[in-house]
């Protein structure tokens, strides 16, 4: 082999080496995927296998007789010893089977579709509106470090992360919609507008039905009813944002590349905007993931309170109704939506961050 073709290897054995390391960190991560996901199901079945009530008492009701209960319980094959009952759950749960409701006899997975749409629509917007505040805010602090903006965002952040979910919807509530009458105390869209959904997702279908018949009502009234549910569940994502931006830009402005960048005369926006807010913006985004997933799992309250007709107003009529079908599944659906959400996080990471494909 000659020196040229040996240098051209080289070259080229390097250049494949962070495809090599990527590759390793995605296979890495998927591998841990899926132990997360059969013990969060153990986990479920075992605890509300295990919890107090009978679900054949629940459907015939607590006046039934015994005959009547042990009939039941074998049809729903809940005479069967515990670890059968587990591996017969989990077969059915690999092929998306949660079993029927106990409430309203249908499938679980029917029911969990039907509703899914409005809590991903909710938790998106509710999302952003967290995540762009937050860094603004995040980032006015930082430059400003002491002063009066820097003092109060802070406060707002703190007092954000201290008020509790149902207190402040219903706040809202009381402010814009029975004092103001400017929005809409709760539900998804105005009973005067009928349409027929195409996704659910009634913001795009808002969208779809201008482009279809010129009538912007139906978006309008999809966005109205969305504002407070949003402000309501992103105030606490929103604080914790701002004060993680806060402190990573703190963290990166006392960099020497930093006061180089100053001191080449480069403008303070542009050191602030491309050098600071890019690297900052790391630790930001893994919280921004990790706040995501919780936003499906803490939407129940805020869907409760302005009837959103979601998972998480769907999960909690389950849970006080004994439906444990339904709560198996839709925490199972909960639980793994927050996994994949982490683990796009990680993937997203080492793209902006490639050092970590090597750990």
């Amino acid at each position: 082999m000659t020196g040229d073709e040996t240098t051209a290897h080289y070259f080229k054995a390097k250049q494949s080496l962070p495809e090599f390391y990527m590759y390793r960190f995605i296979f890495k991560r998927l591998g841990l995927l899926i132990p997360t996901l059969l013990g969060v199901i153990t986990l479920v079945f075992f605890m509300l296998a295990l919890s107090p009530g009978e679900p054949a008492r629940v459907i015939l009701g607590e006046r039934a007789n015994k005959e009547a209960v042990e009939k039941m319980n074998a049809e729903l094959g809940l005479d069967k010893p515990m670890h059968v009952q587990y591996v017969i759950y989990l077969k059915k749960v690999v092929q998306l089977d949660f079993g029927k409701s106990i409430k309203t006899g249908q499938s679980v997975i029917d029911e969990i579709k039907a509703r899914f749409p409005a809590t991903i629509e909710l938790a998106i917007f509710s999302m952003i509106l967290a995540s762009v505040l937050g860094i603004f805010v995040g980032v006015i602090s930082a430059t400003k470090r002491y002063s009066f903006w820097d003092y109060a965002s802070m406060f707002g952040a703190l007092f954000g992360v201290s008020m509790p979910v149902f207190w402040l919807g219903l706040v809202l509530i009381i402010i814009f919609s029975v004092n103001l009458n400017l929005l809409p105390t709760g539900g998804r869209m105005d009973i005067r507008y009928y349409f027929t959904p195409i996704t659910n997702f009634y913001v795009l279908d808002g969208i779809i039905h201008i482009f279809k018949t010129g009538d912007p009502k139906v978006l309008g009234s999809a966005l109205t009813h969305l504002i407070l549910p949003a402000v309501t569940l992103g105030t606490i994502p929103l604080a914790i944002i701002a004060r993680i931006t806060r402190s990573s830009m703190l963290e990166v402005l006392k960099q020497d590349y930093i006061k180089t960048a100053r001191a080449t005369g480069m403008s303070e926006k542009k050191v602030i905007f491309k050098y600071a807010l890019r690297n900052a913006l790391l630790p930001v985004i893994t919280v921004i993931g990790l706040q995501f997933g919780m936003l499906l799992a803490g939407a129940i309250l805020t869907e409760t309170i302005f009837a959103w007709p979601g998972i998480g107003k769907w999960l909690y009529h389950a849970i006080e109704s004994r439906d444990f079908p339904a709560v198996q599944g839709g925490i199972i659906v909960i639980s793994t939506c927050f996994v994949v959400i982490n683990l796009f996080v990680d993937l997203l990471y080492s793209v902006i961050n490639p050092r970590i494909r090597t750990e």
